[in-house]
């Protein structure tokens, strides 16, 4: 049992951010609520060396936020100073490593700490979470943070390993070696790569991209801020509301495109059509660059210069299959090798497990995989039935196709907080019926059911049998009625 000066044994919570590299903005921001709320009887466990999440992870070559920065902070924290429109991983992450200053949270996150697996105890109405190093921890809750897209997969491409050059994943990208003159290979064409592509294709030889699926690209028109503009938003915090509630409002007026054959899913698909259009000429790589899917099905890509990027004379696109990769390049489908000295994987992450591989054990002995095998789902994203005091934040169905995942986890904060009072109250764990579970997760199911997530493409928003695993079914604003209120008589109370 842990009794080191920073911890008390048999706490309050345990929030763990799991066994890859996180303490990120949904966990520190938990931490920010409890202390607020009055509770300092805490921890925050971490793998890592340090906090940043996502944005201490990818540090790729224009690495930025989809969302505008002005709403992509908490509403109930300090408004930091914003540089543009969209900010950049280095600007994020110094406010992340600002907020934990500010609010002294170190005292409460136990760095280097990489847990392997949590069991709750019957009789003792407690968790114990384990360490690598061996440590035990005892909590009367248990709340996990560990994000969705942060565990890089390389999509099982055969003969990684035997490539003679340089290679990494873009959520791990290597600084040491300078891409200045390179053959590059990029393997995908997402979120990331749309991000890094125009950065390096100006300095390396020859750049290639590996694309499996075309994306939609609608104008990001980012810019930076005048200086008069931010000491506005600085002085005046009324008008930098003003704006995050513009932003809030127009983004909520996107959840059409969500749907599909609705009039705003025609309207992103045409505005799609004419960036596309304008900028990229060649009729042959246009259509190469247009989705042959429903707009939504997968993530929309918020983008300036991405398609200038892909007409450069230096940079190509090749949409056959990928065999796999040899010594010295990259071999597909035609047969064709396409040598080079550095392959970059944009293949995205591994978005399933929610579990993050660890050993949850919940009541009598219920694994979470168990509880899972048919896929992850829980109670408005957040609880398990089998596992008391158990909440998850930005768990299954709690992401978004159209709006801030801050503005989720603000009502998850709020409803774990109120699970915790009610448990405290009835001197007791709360334990979620199974009948609520099931009938939540099957309304859910069929109002995705026609949603664009339902479409005819591979996303890492469903699993490979369709079932949409990732996704909220509504807006923001649906999600924060329906966690506005914890209902005890949701949950068995487990004395």
């Amino acid at each position: 049992m842990r009794s080191a000066r920073r911890w008390a044994p048999d706490g309050r919570a345990a929030l763990v951010q799991g066994r890859d590299p996180r303490a990120g903005l949904g966990g520190l921001g938990m931490g920010m609520r409890l202390v607020q709320s009055g509770e300092h009887s805490f921890v925050i466990l971490e793998k890592s060396d340090g906090v940043g999440g996502t944005w201490r992870d990818n540090t790729y070559p224009g690495a930025s936020c989809d969302i505008r920065s002005h709403l992509y902070w908490f509403s109930f924290d300090a408004q930091p100073d914003r540089s543009r429109v969209y900010a950049f991983q280095p600007e994020i992450q110094a406010n992340i490593e600002r907020l934990v200053d500010r609010l002294d949270l170190r005292k409460h996150i136990e760095l280097g700490t990489e847990v392997t697996g949590a069991r709750w105890d019957d009789a003792a109405g407690r968790w114990t979470i384990e360490t690598a190093g061996g440590e035990r921890i005892r909590a009367r809750s248990l709340i996990t943070a560990w994000g969705q897209l942060n565990r890089p997969t390389f999509r099982d491409i055969p003969g990684r390993a035997d490539f003679r050059g340089d290679y990494w994943h873009s959520a791990r990208w290597n600084h040491d070696v300078d891409l200045t003159g390179k053959r590059v290979a990029c393997i995908g064409s997402g979120a990331s790569a749309v991000q890094f592509i125009p950065e390096i294709a100006p300095i390396v030889s020859e750049l290639t991209v590996f694309q499996r699926h075309a994306n939609y690209v609608v104008p990001r028109m980012d810019r930076p801020y005048e200086p008069g503009e931010r000491q506005e938003f600085l002085d005046q915090p009324d008008k930098l509301q003003e704006s995050r509630d513009a932003i809030y409002w127009e983004h909520e007026g996107w959840m059409g495109a969500m749907k599909q054959g609705t009039p705003v899913a025609a309207e992103f698909t045409a505005q799609a059509r004419a960036h596309l259009e304008e900028t990229v000429k060649d009729p042959e790589l246009r259509e190469k660059l247009w989705p042959d899917y429903p707009i939504g099905c997968k993530r929309i890509i918020i983008a300036d210069t991405f398609y200038p990027a892909m007409i450069r004379d230096n940079v190509h696109l090749v949409t056959d299959k990928i065999e796999g990769v040899e010594p010295t390049g990259v071999r597909t489908s035609d047969g064709t090798l396409r040598e080079v000295d550095v392959i970059i994987y944009a293949t995205g992450f591994e978005t399933l497990s929610f579990n993050a591989s660890l050993d949850i054990t919940g009541r009598n002995g219920l694994a979470l995989r168990d509880a899972w095998r048919e896929g992850p789902q829980a109670y408005l994203g957040m609880s398990v039935s089998g596992f008391p005091n158990f909440y998850m934040l930005y768990g299954p169905n709690t992401n978004l196709g159209h709006n801030s995942i801050i503005a989720m986890l603000e009502c998850q904060y709020g409803y774990v907080l109120q699970g915790l009072q009610a448990g405290d109250e009835q001197n007791a764990a709360l334990d979620l019926r199974a009948d609520v579970q099931q009938r939540f997760n099957a309304e859910l199911q069929a109002e995705l059911a026609d949603s664009s997530f339902a479409g005819s493409c591979n996303s890492w928003y469903k699993t490979a049998g369709g079932k949409i695993t990732n996704n909220w079914m509504g807006s923001v604003e649906d999600y924060k009625k329906a966690t506005a209120r914890l209902h005890v008589d949701d949950y068995e109370v487990v004395s």
